[in-house]
Parts: C-alpha cells; structure tokens; sequence
C-alpha cells in the first residue's frame, strides 16, 4: 500500500471512529436527560431491537447509568482518534 492510500485509509478510519464516537455521546446524553423519551422511540416489534430495550423498559435509572456510560466511552474513544500525519 502506498503512503497516499494509507493517509486515505488512516483517515476514513479515523472519521469513522469519531462518527461512533459522537453517536455514543449523543445516545447517551439523550438517555441520561430524558430517558422514557428516548427509549420509548427505540421501542419496536421487532424482536431484536426489542431485545435490545428491553433491559430497559420500566427503570429509568437504569437507562440514566449505562447513558453515563456511552456518553464516557464517547468522549474516551474521541479523545484516542487522531488524523493521518503530514
């Protein structure tokens, strides 16, 4: 692989890990502040989406704790991205 093609690669690695980064932060400030609302829009008849609410469903507090989660990781995984060398 050529140097362009690994600051190219670099790069879209880098992006990609700050696009999931800043949907942690998001994800989880949103279920930290309001988390009925938030869960209430993921709820869905579809068993695996549903699976993944379900821990959810009825605590709130719970919901607040693992958003105070995401959000960490978030800021953590923001916080390792780093652009290609020039």
């Amino acid at each position: 692989m050529n140097r362009n093609t690994q600051d190219i690669v670099s790069l879209a690695a880098a992006r990609t890990g700050e696009m999931c980064a800043v949907f942690m932060i998001g994800d989880g400030l949103l279920g930290m502040v309001q988390p009925e609302r938030h869960l209430a829009l993921w709820q869905s008849d579809v068993g695996a989406v549903d699976a993944l609410t379900r821990p959810f469903q009825g605590r709130p507090g719970r919901r607040r704790a693992y958003g105070a989660v995401q959000f960490l990781a978030g800021v953590w995984l923001a916080s390792r991205m780093r652009g290609p060398r020039k």
